[in-house]
């Protein structure tokens, strides 16, 4: 097949969502299929590129920042990238047409449809579904509301990674969202002393739960173990002058990726990621991947990607995230048991099931656009 896949950020920029796009793209071409991706430009990274056997076009944007874009920064990417979007439509002859994101991407994408005629498959990640971020877009979801269901609506099918966000797409509009999970290839499991190491990770929200954290340690007697958190985020100086407010020393590592995160997470006893709303956090994948006993909330869609490989306390609940961080810190059993538990669990979402099943979706999409095409044209 040959295949357009849209998503406003795409790596080395962007958060979950534009690792799991390029994971995708790439088992997508490695099982043979032409992929093409038109994402947002930044800094000097080159206009086009072939990474992973897909073709990487960028588009000029106004993006400032690595890690996150605000709303006209992604508008910039749907304006700027709709003329070279048709120029492909125009000239490659795909099959499918796969956005990452219903707004802004979805907005680029239900526009290229229109003209095009090509079926469109969008996969929802988060922030772009209302009432899934109280930390940002809660104003611009409600005033853009008829035209999200609108892009949502012009879709051949939406995906949805977990049941979780299904659900909140269902209660704003009444269409059909088929579940397909986030992929993960965990790397090689890595033979390293598991550290007394509390380990969080991601970006630093509030709604990622940081700062429960540092108050469930408040008090807490540490006898060896050490805490490190590594993000960035608005939430950075503050999370320190708690920290530092508490007592409780932090090793602060920042943004990282790729090997020394994977060291970090093959290194460390315990991760705690006490969120209070997330789709399918693709930290605890790699924590799972990791090997780490994991400790995580009860809600949304944390206890659809840990299962029974982890320990699920309430949000905001700050003395039972302490018993739960107690306990795991004082049984070597039940952290060994956890941590053979995450590596069975995540070989449920390897990417090899979860390509397939793309797969699967672009040639159904794709069979009833061409058979509803042809019963228009008798």
């Amino acid at each position: 097949m040959r295949i357009l896949t849209l998503n406003y950020e795409y790596p080395p920029i962007g958060g979950g969502a534009s690792p799991i796009t390029r994971a995708l793209c790439e088992h997508l071409a490695a099982a043979g299929h032409e992929v093409d991706v038109v994402t947002m430009g930044f800094q000097n990274l080159p206009w086009r590129e072939i990474s992973g056997n897909v073709r990487v076009i960028r588009v000029p944007a106004l993006r400032r920042s690595m890690v996150r874009a605000e709303t006209p920064e992604m508008l910039s990417y749907v304006l700027s990238a709709l003329p070279p979007t048709l120029a492909l439509v125009r000239c490659r002859r795909y099959d499918v047409m796969h956005a990452h994101f219903i707004v802004p991407t979805g907005i680029l994408a239900a526009a290229v449809r229109r003209v095009s005629g090509l079926p469109l498959v969008i996969t929802a990640h988060g922030s772009d579904v209302p009432g899934y971020n109280p930390d940002r877009f809660r104003r611009g979801h409600r005033l853009i509301a008829p035209a999200w269901r609108l892009v949502a609506r012009s879709a051949s099918v939406i995906v949805s990674p977990s049941i979780y966000l299904r659900t909140l797409m269902q209660r704003v509009c009444h269409l059909p969202v088929e579940i397909i999970p986030y992929g993960f290839d965990p790397p090689p499991l890595r033979q390293r002393e598991r550290k007394r190491r509390i380990l969080f990770v991601s970006r630093l929200f509030p709604r990622k739960g940081a700062q429960y954290l540092l108050e469930a340690l408040a008090g807490v007697s540490l006898d060896g173990w050490e805490i490190t958190i590594a993000g960035d985020g608005p939430m950075l100086e503050q999370l320190q002058a708690q920290a530092q407010h508490l007592g409780i020393p932090v090793d602060w590592r920042g943004f990282i990726k790729g090997a020394p995160l994977e060291e970090l997470y093959a290194s460390s006893a315990i991760f705690a990621f006490p969120s209070t709303n997330d789709n399918f956090p693709v930290v605890l994948l790699e924590a799972l991947a990791g090997g780490c006993a994991v400790v995580t909330t009860n809600v949304s869609g944390m206890p659809e990607v840990v299962g029974d490989a982890g320990v699920l306390v309430p949000p905001r609940d700050v003395p039972a995230l302490r018993t739960a961080l107690l306990q795991l810190m004082n049984d070597d059993t039940l952290r060994a048991d956890l941590s053979v538990r995450a590596r069975a669990r995540i070989a449920r979402f390897a990417w090899e099931n979860v390509t397939r099943q793309y797969l699967s979706l672009y040639q159904r999409v794709a069979v009833k656009t061409r058979q509803t095409a042809e019963g228009t044209h008798r």
